[in-house]
């Protein structure tokens, strides 16, 4: 399996609304086989725009197409449910609401009762051990959920100095895994994780701009 190396940052995330020019993504594959990924227009050939500013603004979030983790019907009313939350969150943390939202959506498809064969918990899916240490007492109460989950991701986010693919990909497979590696580990799970959640954060992105909702 390809050991990602990844240069992408989370700077443009940390401040609200994200400027345009950070949200393209380019991707590289080298004669070895190691897939490159880099949020500045790369001087060189052989880079494909893996994700485009202007296309996520149009409503095209990526080349390829993500089911919702469980796979129910999308709720519209459902996916606003907890935009109080969200936003709470966002303004606490300092992460864009839609990158959070993202989040909830591969990881629960925004179902607060959600439970995983792992035991994972709630609309940001927590470990127990996770929930405990993020302060969180109740992992089925959808504001302490999403405040723990994001509170989480800060602390991703400050350990991998910003860098939005290893923030993900440690969400996802653990802040160790990703230590290991040196990158997003080589799991193909980890790698359509973080596909699918910058595919969302694109798409939830796209609709905050048309209205000027965040």
């Amino acid at each position: 399996m390809r050991v990602f190396v990844v240069s992408v940052s989370l700077c443009a995330l940390l401040a609200l609304p994200v400027p345009r020019a950070m949200a393209d993504i380019f991707t590289f594959v080298d004669s070895g086989g190691v897939a490159h990924y880099t949020n500045v227009q790369p001087p060189s050939g052989g880079w494909h725009r893996l994700y485009h500013s202007d296309a996520a603004d149009s409503g095209y979030a990526g080349r390829a197409s993500f089911t919702p983790t469980f796979g129910r019907r999308i709720d519209p009313e459902r996916l606003r449910r907890y935009d109080s939350h969200i936003s709470e969150a966002a303004q606490l943390y300092q992460l864009p609401s839609a990158f959070i939202r993202a989040i909830v959506m591969v990881e629960s498809n925004f179902y607060p009762d959600a439970v995983s064969q792992d035991g994972a918990v709630g609309l940001m899916q927590l470990m127990p051990e996770t929930a405990a240490s993020m302060g969180v007492m109740d992992p089925f109460d959808p504001r302490q959920n999403v405040l723990g989950g994001t509170r989480f991701l800060r602390v991703l986010a400050n350990k991998f100095n910003g860098n939005l693919v290893l923030t993900v990909a440690a969400y996802n497979a653990g802040e160790s895994a990703v230590t290991k590696y040196r990158g997003v580990p080589p799991y193909s799970e980890t790698r359509n994780y973080v596909r699918s959640v910058l595919h969302h954060y694109y798409a939830f992105r796209s609709i905050e701009h048309t209205t000027g909702k965040h």
